[in-house]
């Protein structure tokens, strides 16, 4: 169950049996910020998930966003964890309400294959890519690791207390559910293996 100091955007809260913990599965829109032991879950196509933590207290979180900013959208969409520029500041926001010091604030970030040919929006995960490491820049938060672009989704497994960020990349799988989850979430405008790499 979540804690007093968890926030809770993303509801698909469930315990882990194979890493024995309990965790949490975001989707596109979607944060989860903790102060405690937890395992953080999300599967990326075009989309880009920035995990961020603090390297002393070990208060972290990861995002997931489909698009880097609304640009020519309806300014009323600003607000939505679907675009960068909101979904990095809500998540920052958060983790320094919890605690973490902006000085001591590090990422791993993933993710903005090149998976929707038919994607709406050109190069969205070219753009995603060029968005998260400009605005970390930015920020002056170090990106410890990445693994972006390529042509294929991937699964992200996030321990913020550990430091630690397994992907899975999922290129034996059929991307239907991916590609339609994604394509779902742009027109809103908002067979699992073990992991194989380690951030």
């Amino acid at each position: 169950m979540p804690s007093l100091n968890d926030d809770l955007l993303a509801p698909n809260l469930y315990f882990d049996s194979h890493f024995n913990i309990d965790a949490v599965k975001i989707l596109p829109g979607e944060y989860y910020a903790t102060a405690r032991p937890m395992l953080i879950v999300t599967v990326l196509g075009s989309c880009v998930a920035a995990c961020i933590r603090d390297r002393v207290s070990g208060i972290g979180g990861m995002n997931h966003f489909m698009l880097p900013e609304t640009s020519d959208l309806d300014e009323s969409l600003n607000n939505s964890g679907c675009f960068g520029v909101y979904a990095m500041e809500i998540l920052i926001n958060k983790l320094l309400e919890m605690g973490a010091l902006q000085e001591n604030l590090e990422a791993k970030i993933f993710g903005g294959s090149n998976l929707l040919k038919s994607f709406t929006v050109d190069n969205v995960g070219a753009r995603n890519t060029h968005f998260v490491r400009n605005y970390l820049k930015q920020r002056k938060i170090p990106i410890l690791a990445e693994d972006l672009l390529d042509t294929y989704p991937r699964k992200i497994y996030f321990f913020p207390d550990q430091n630690k960020v397994m992907v899975k990349k999922l290129m034996r799988l059929h991307n239907t559910t991916i590609i339609r989850r994604e394509q779902e979430h742009n027109k809103r405008l908002c067979n699992e293996t073990h992991p194989d790499s380690h951030f």
